[in-house]
């Protein structure tokens, strides 16, 4: 029915994008850290060099001020919003939770649940819902180390979706089903890693492949 290319931490390294080129795809979506704490300038082109529909989140690398710079591109900025394309709706959540490392865009998990309960409670449910998250939910796919330190509010919130696609964590590439909603990091973008998602056209008819360029 539908097949959506996954990207996520390209932390400033656009090297790799045109490389994905040679998958059919009908859209694109964006798991953030655009950039590596900026610059913000090549952002705007970046995005709009993209020649399917393309939803994108910030990460916690990325400046706030990469909000603006999305909604000015031809890309849809869907941090804190909900879209629907065709019998999928896609939700998102930009940032991270917090970090030991301070970085730009990180938000409280108090924060994360007040916009996750916004976000669910406005969006229409679709044959497939989505969230497209910067973190990963807490104890999937983000370990660092033997640690888990994927936010708790997304965690409570996933059952809401039957996809999550996040990123956040390197080290953590993989899917995975937790609860019955299927997990993805694509792994990152500047090594030339990213993933395909296939939507049928039945519910919970979700096939994901891992790819590398």
């Amino acid at each position: 029915m539908m097949d959506v290319l996954l990207l996520a931490d390209l932390h400033g390294q656009y090297g790799k994008l045109q490389n994905f080129q040679g998958y059919d795809y009908d859209a694109v979506i964006i798991a953030g850290d655009i950039t590596n704490f900026g610059p913000l300038e090549p952002v705007e082109s970046v995005l709009s060099n993209i020649d399917v529909p393309c939803l994108a989140v910030p990460g916690n690398c990325d400046p706030r001020e990469i909000i603006d710079v999305i909604e000015r591109s031809d890309a849809v900025n869907l941090h804190n919003s909900w879209m629907a394309l065709g019998k999928v709706t896609l939700a998102g959540l930009g940032g991270s939770n917090a970090t030991p490392f301070g970085t730009p865009f990180e938000l409280s998990e108090e924060e994360i649940d007040a916009l996750l309960t916004r976000i669910v409670g406005v969006m229409e449910p679709n044959v497939h819902n989505v969230l497209l998250a910067h973190a990963p939910p807490y104890e999937t796919l983000d370990n660092v180390g033997d640690k888990p330190v994927g936010s708790q509010s997304i965690r409570k919130h996933m059952k809401r979706f039957d996809l999550v696609c996040c990123a956040h964590i390197h080290e953590a590439r993989g899917v995975t089903e937790v609860d019955g909603v299927k997990i993805v990091n694509p792994g990152p973008a500047s090594e030339g890693y990213g993933a395909l998602i296939h939507f049928g056209a039945e519910p919970k008819d979700i096939r994901i492949e891992l790819i590398t360029v």
